[in-house]
């Protein structure tokens, strides 16, 4: 039973239409965070503008591999990239906007519907494991790019800014690394094959 219902859910969301909607959504999702970081990135050296806008990214990686996987393709970099920092950038936010919360008492409607939005973000990476044809080798270099940012944020002050959190930078910092390492280890799971699902790739 259980067998049957992850076929059916997920002869949705590997079907063509589903997967056009999803690009159509994470595009404009990548868009609208370039704008979001526009205020950080306007007193950011050129140097650091790539590391600095993090979800974005993320979804500008995610969204190129569905452009693969419409025209039966696997850029299995792309998909490495995108599976690490999809988890690792959704989970991050949300839990930076629980600690605004615990912080201030309120993050607002804004706060909460970046919580939802970010934890879509990791959710549909992991739903998508079915389709990621990634080895050791791409999951090694997405692992050079997430740790690399990593210092670029943490080392030379390049991570969001969340004002309310910054007396808290050095414990945020090491939280990061950790949760860097867990999202690093699960695409290693998924180039090892460790982790499938009971369905078949034949809606596309």
């Amino acid at each position: 039973m259980m067998t049957r219902l992850l076929m059916f859910v997920w002869k949705i969301l590997s079907h063509r239409f589903f997967l056009w909607m999803l690009l159509i959504i994470n595009i404009l999702g990548t868009i609208g965070g370039y704008i979001w970081y526009g205020e950080q990135l306007s007193i950011t050296s050129p140097i650091f503008y790539i590391f600095v806008p993090d979800s974005p990214t993320a979804t500008l990686f995610f969204s190129i591999a569905i452009i693969g996987w419409l025209f039966g393709k696997n850029w299995s970099l792309i998909e490495a990239l995108a599976l690490i920092t999809l988890v690792k950038y959704g989970l991050w936010a949300v839990v930076m906007n629980i600690l605004a919360l615990m912080q201030m008492g309120s993050i607002g409607f804004l706060g909460w519907m970046l919580v939802i939005s970010h934890f879509a973000m990791a959710v549909q990476g992991i739903l998508y494991i079915p389709m990621y044809n990634m080895k050791m080798i791409h999951v090694g270099i997405a692992s050079i790019w997430t740790l690399h940012n990593d210092v670029i944020d943490y080392v030379f002050g390049q991570m969001p800014i969340y004002s309310m959190l910054s007396m808290y930078m050095s414990k945020i910092g090491y939280f990061t690394f950790w949760l860097s390492i867990a999202c690093i280890t699960l695409a290693y799971f998924v180039s090892q094959k460790r982790l499938s699902f009971a369905v078949k790739n034949d809606s596309l």
